[in-house]
């Protein structure tokens, strides 16, 4: 009865129920983004988006007088724009992808928080946002969240099969001739409102540790594509439930708390994971 009620007394709160439900729906989103993420090497890329989402979060608070609704539109408007930018400068130029990735984080960063710094309140008004705050996502964030994401997952199911040829071979890509350029931007789009979606769960700041460690958990527990996407899935919601318990009886901020227990788990994959596992390998060689 002790355990049933340490886990049934935080439920009691409407406040809890919808960061459970948005921590769940952010967890799962962002893994199954995050696996391509990975495969492909554009941690880089996910942490630079998140960044540039800031101005348009400052330009939405100052035009929108201080509102927070409509900061969301322009956090998304901002993320596409710069994912979009940021491929057309490496196709097109003889500027390499992570220098391209470097000058637009840079850039937009800095435009944030010259933005930021030109509002007076904004260590209150917009921290939510570099750190999180799912413990005050809003029924309708809720539902906006899983609108988008709900869209998100469907993109992926529909073009499972183009984004895996591209991830893996994208030589074999050309040779089948499948549109590699428009499948690459409907990728960075993805990321950009995955990063968009989530960013009120675990905040700027955090925002690639959910792109990127579930799906590299999952990388070192399963060789198969599909399994990776479904158990990096599972991880992320279950590190999201963990994550707000401990932050509720540590008070600790919820977004760290995803966070660092999202870690752990990869942590203990990378010590115990059968044939990839550290302590796995010692015995066997």
């Amino acid at each position: 009865m002790l355990i049933l009620d340490w886990l049934l007394a935080p439920l009691q709160y409407s406040f809890m129920l919808r960061g459970l439900m948005a921590a769940v729906l952010a967890g799962i989103l962002c893994a199954m983004v995050g696996t391509y993420v990975v495969l492909r090497g554009m941690a880089f890329f996910g942490d630079a988006l998140a960044h540039t989402i800031l101005p348009g979060v400052a330009a939405g608070y100052l035009l929108g007088g201080g509102a927070r609704e409509p900061l969301f539109w322009w956090a998304l408007g901002t993320s596409v724009a710069a994912s979009l930018g940021i491929g057309a400068i490496t196709r097109r130029g003889r500027i390499r992808e992570d220098t391209a990735i470097g000058i637009v984080f840079a850039g937009m960063f800095a435009l944030g928080i010259a933005l930021i710094s030109t509002v007076r309140s904004y260590a209150v008004d917009l921290s939510h946002f570099l750190f999180g705050n799912v413990l005050g996502v809003s029924w309708q964030s809720l539902g906006r969240m899983a609108i988008f994401g709900l869209g998100v997952l469907l993109v992926l199911g529909l073009f499972y099969k183009e984004f895996l040829v591209i991830s893996f071979d994208p030589v074999l890509a050309q040779t089948l001739r499948l549109p590699v350029t428009a499948l690459n931007n409907l990728m960075l789009i993805l990321i950009a409102v995955t990063v968009a979606v989530a960013m009120q769960t675990v905040g700027v700041a955090l925002m690639v540790a959910m792109l990127v460690t579930p799906a590299a958990t999952a990388s070192l527990l399963t060789r198969r594509l599909l399994s990776m996407m479904m158990l990096a899935a599972a991880l992320a919601a279950i590190s999201g439930i963990i994550g707000l318990y401990v932050s509720y009886y540590l008070g600790i901020a919820s977004g760290a708390a995803i966070v660092l227990t999202a870690t752990l788990f990869f942590l203990l994959a990378f010590l115990f994971a059968p044939r990839d596992g550290l302590l796995w390998k010692r015995p066997r060689a």
